[in-house]
């Protein structure tokens, strides 16, 4: 092995090196996170919101659709966050990942939801919660490790528990429903 290197091939090694470690390091920038206070979301208003702001509170996520069987599920939200909105965050977040079973547009989700459930509780606007289009929240969420399950949503309203400091807790499958014991017993 010849370590004989003239100064310009030193040089392109060196900086062949430094280039390769920045992309491995970028490479993984979508899950340096550690915790979920360094993501922001817009709202179906339009609003910017940070999750900073929801600090020492447990968070609530769900993936919403107006046209699944389990759309009912808003109902059930909408009660939890009257009975426990002081300690619990709740968040939908419309998609239409799934039998394209989200079809409307930010404006006509937030009538539905108010219309139809009453719904008080944070909206977020439309994302893709799968996919090559994923939301970089939702590809954070889905790969944290929890005592329930890691990796994709299979359908519309799935349930993430993030606790007080920002790391997801419980996950939940789309029968679970929002005023269960199983899940009001992790609050």
């Amino acid at each position: 092995m010849n370590l004989n290197y003239s100064p310009i091939v030193l040089k392109q090694k060196i900086m062949k090196k430094n280039i390769l470690m920045i992309l491995m390091v970028l490479g993984g920038a979508s899950f340096a996170q550690e915790n979920i206070y360094d993501f922001e979301f817009e709202t179906l208003n339009g609003e910017k919101k940070s999750f900073a702001d929801y600090k020492g509170k447990k968070i609530l996520i769900v993936n919403t659709a107006s046209e699944c069987g389990f759309t009912g599920q808003y109902e059930g939200l909408q009660e939890l966050h009257e009975k426990v909105g002081e300690e619990l965050v709740i968040i939908g977040f419309p998609a239409n990942n799934f039998g394209k079973q989200e079809p409307g547009t930010n404006e006509e989700i937030a009538g539905f939801c108010k219309k139809n459930y009453g719904v008080t509780f944070q909206m977020a606007a439309k994302v893709s919660v799968k996919g090559d289009d994923i939301h970089p929240l939702f590809k954070w969420l889905c790969s944290q490790e929890n005592v329930d399950f890691v990796g994709d949503i299979k359908w519309n309203f799935e349930k993430i528990l993030v606790n007080e400091q920002g790391k997801v807790e419980h996950r939940f499958r789309s029968g679970t429903k929002p005023m269960s014991k199983e899940l009001t017993s992790k609050l």
